[in-house]
């Protein structure tokens, strides 16, 4: 065969239901035998499986530096597996043989499937070769997928990060307790990006309102960043509405507007657990904090709270010594991840 491939077209298909490092040697190695290989991914619309969008970029991702891939969707419409009789089978089948519109030379599985499953039963006129796929399995990983992390390739890891937000007010120690979660968890964490651009004048006093917007736009662009690169969790100190609440103590110019913005990003923001850090540890004066504040501590970390919780936010509150938070902090992010 031309390239030395054995095979024209072969057809590899799966639920990826996530995708594991299985599915991936057998995309290289299908890939590695045919001049073109079609990847068939089957999605259900339904809570209990992903995105199909998802899949695709997995796939994409993972595949796309060998050039001869082509990635197909094929949509399951039934609840239960005992509905689907050879009727549907024949239905998708044609499906699939219309869109890829040439002779299947080759049907790929892995040896979760037999001679008896969907792939082999509707190309019975193709060459069926069935990979062995060792110790990886996509129910054992949804039954416990942090105890199974080492199975899945980067790109889908970072579907399952856990996001856990630090907030407070000045000096309770949100920098330090983000860091040293971070640390223990050996993973990620989001540093308080207002912190240096609100030095850009020497003192936050004279911030200009584009210090705001720039500031709301950089946390989430790193947060982004950074999902993708996190180990099981992405600790994260404060976020768009701590923005938002300095923003109106220091009587932003344009405090509409990047209300507007703050609001917005709050309402695309979701976090698995969020820590509230109470105002009962000794205020400590570094850099540029505010005097106000601290002569009434408790009066704005009630403000802080009650802007979460119109903004439709729930959380945990962390008080006592700074080896008590450290301990109320580990205690539920363990529970976060099902240790």
């Amino acid at each position: 065969m031309m390239n030395g491939k054995k095979y024209k077209v072969g057809m590899y298909g799966g639920a990826f239901c996530p995708l594991h490092l299985g599915h991936l040697t057998c995309m290289i190695k299908a890939a590695a035998l045919c001049e073109r290989l079609y990847i068939v991914i089957s999605y259900r619309n339904h809570p209990s499986d992903i995105d199909v969008k998802v899949k695709i970029r997995w796939v994409y991702q993972l595949t796309k530096h060998l050039g001869n891939i082509e990635i197909l969707t094929l949509e399951d419409t039934l609840d239960n597996k005992e509905d689907y009789t050879e009727e549907y089978w024949q239905q998708d089948c044609a499906y699939v043989k219309q869109q890829i519109g040439t002779r299947i030379d080759v049907v790929f599985c892995g040896n979760d499937y037999d001679e008896g499953s969907f792939w082999n039963q509707c190309y019975q006129e193709s060459e069926l070769i069935i990979f062995p796929r060792s110790q990886y399995n996509s129910t054992a990983i949804r039954e416990d997928i942090y105890g199974h992390w080492d199975w899945m390739p980067q790109i889908v890891r970072s579907h399952f990060v856990k996001k856990v937000l630090l907030i407070g007010g000045e000096s309770v120690g949100k920098s330090t307790l983000t860091i040293n979660l971070a640390h223990c968890y050996n993973t990620n964490y989001l540093e308080e990006v207002g912190r240096e651009l609100s030095e850009l004048s020497g003192t936050d006093i004279y911030m200009q309102s584009e210090d705001f917007t720039r500031i709301l736009l950089e946390h989430k662009a790193k947060e982004l960043r950074l999902l993708s690169q996190s180990n099981k969790i992405l600790f994260e100190d404060t976020d768009c509405l701590i923005t938002r609440f300095f923003m109106e103590f220091l009587e932003d110019e344009k405090l509409k507007d990047n209300t507007n913005l703050a609001e917005a990003i709050a309402r695309l923001n979701s976090y698995d657990l969020i820590l509230f850090l109470e105002p009962d540890v000794t205020w400590v004066q570094d850099g540029d904090r505010s005097e106000v504040m601290a002569a009434d501590r408790v009066k704005y970390s009630n403000q802080i709270k009650e802007l979460y919780k119109k903004m439709g936010f729930s959380f945990k509150i962390i008080s006592g010594n700074y080896v008590e938070r450290f301990e109320q902090a580990v205690e539920l992010v363990d529970e976060l991840l099902g240790k």
